[in-house]
């Protein structure tokens, strides 16, 4: 029995967690929290509810809360529970938020980028100009803008951005003009859903962009002669010289097995392909031959720098001969001397294609490496496309120097030397 001075466990006061603050002081204090939530009118009584979550998550960081018995799958973890509750609360505060002024601004910046970088068909642009027309006459209920979508969708960009840069200056405010910013966030909103809905081409088929752009337009029944189709229209639209619809193919297609059919017809139009040279070129960066051989076909000398690179050391040595080939035919000054180090190549073929690369490019600097080759080079046929370059190149120094294997000991030599002699 205790004496009158003790206190019984029911008398003595709860323990509280440290610092003072325990788990019921700061659930109630969520309570508290979500009430004036509930009742907030204002952005001023939002920003209230805001201090006090702030203040409950600092003293829930700092209060040493019992820890739930391990050994209990079922037990609870007050610190768990409430910032769970935290969490909510912060949710439901911001969902209660605005809107803004630069929500909607937001939205229409975004849908100006959507009309600009869209790549519309046909139909998607009437669609896409209409949807920003109906937004000009619906924002206007709520700001003075006077934006005109013109006849075109740039000029309907550029009005998106007049109505971006009208409401940024009409400074609303979130309480006074809640209704000003609803309005313009639904027509804003509704212009975002309209674009989202204009077609534009990667929603139809190839087949269907194709059809679109009229690429099957040119086949009747007396010139469908090949297969498969694309490959026909192709070969028409070639001839015509409507490239832009072959190259705009030749990428929606995107088959090996049609791009070789492609490239080929590129191939045979020689320097009819130069509106290609663009295309060419960013597809001979992945080493391909096929793109490779069409830029020597179209003798732009803008491609020797990159194609420079394919032949520096002793890699692939059918991508070399080909890369050879094509600087040969396009005939920059510039590729002399990335040539003229293949003449020192492991590969027979590499040596003589570089020799007849030297030949096409008839630069009298290969005169005097072609004479190094024709003279030492163990292959005969290497020192016999030396003595064919030398003819090409055509000074008096160079046939002299072919002309000197006139009684060879290899027939091709020979060949070569007596036409240089006669020349």
């Amino acid at each position: 029995m205790s004496n009158g001075d003790d206190e019984t466990a029911e008398d003595a006061p709860a323990e509280e967690d440290g610092d003072g603050v325990g788990s019921e002081e700061l659930e109630s204090r969520l309570d508290e929290a979500s009430e004036a939530l509930e009742a907030a009118e204002t952005e001023a009584d939002l920003d209230e509810v805001e201090t006090t979550l702030d203040d409950v998550e600092s003293d829930l960081e700092a209060a040493d809360l019992p820890e739930p018995d391990e050994d209990d799958e079922d037990a609870e973890d007050p610190r768990e529970e409430l910032e769970s509750r935290l969490s909510d609360l912060r949710d439901d505060l911001e969902s209660q938020r605005g809107p803004y002024a630069e929500d909607v601004v937001d939205v229409v910046e975004t849908a100006q980028g959507t009309v600009t970088d869209s790549e519309w068909t046909d139909d998607g642009e009437d669609e896409a100009h209409e949807a920003v027309d109906t937004f000009l006459a619906a924002s206007e209920e709520y700001v003075d803008h006077g934006a005109d979508a013109g006849a075109d969708l740039d000029a309907a960009a550029d009005a998106l951005a007049t109505v971006a840069d009208a409401i940024e200056g009409a400074a609303l405010d979130a309480d006074d003009d809640d209704e000003t910013i609803a309005g313009l966030l639904e027509a804003a909103e509704t212009l975002e859903d309209d674009l989202e809905a204009a077609e534009v081409w990667d929603d139809l088929t190839v087949r269907e962009q194709l059809d679109a752009k009229g690429f099957y337009d040119v086949l009747t029944n007396e010139n469908r002669k090949d297969f498969p189709a694309e490959w026909n229209a192709a070969k028409i639209h070639a001839k015509e010289g409507n490239l832009d619809i072959v190259l705009f193919a030749l990428d929606k297609l995107g088959s090996e097995f049609i791009e070789e059919y492609f490239i080929d017809i590129l191939y045979h139009l020689g320097s009819d392909a130069a509106p290609a040279f663009d295309v060419m070129h960013q597809r001979a960066q992945k080493r391909d031959k096929g793109p490779i051989k069409v830029l020597g076909k179209i003798g732009d000398d803008r491609a020797t720098e990159t194609l420079h690179d394919f032949i520096d050391g002793d890699g692939d040595p059918a991508l070399q001969t080909v890369t050879m080939r094509s600087l040969g035919a396009i005939g920059s000054p510039e590729s002399v001397q990335p040539v003229a180090n293949r003449l020192d190549a492991d590969d027979d073929e590499v040596r003589s294609v570089a020799a007849r690369s030297l030949g096409l490019l008839g630069d009298t600097r290969a005169v005097a490496p072609l004479a190094d080759v024709l003279e030492s080079d163990d292959s005969d046929e290497v020192r016999a496309s030396a003595a064919w370059a030398l003819r090409q190149i055509g000074t008096q120094e160079a046939l002299d120097e072919a002309a000197k294997y006139a009684d060879d000991r290899a027939y091709l030599v020979q060949a070569e030397a007596e036409k240089a002699e006669s020349a």
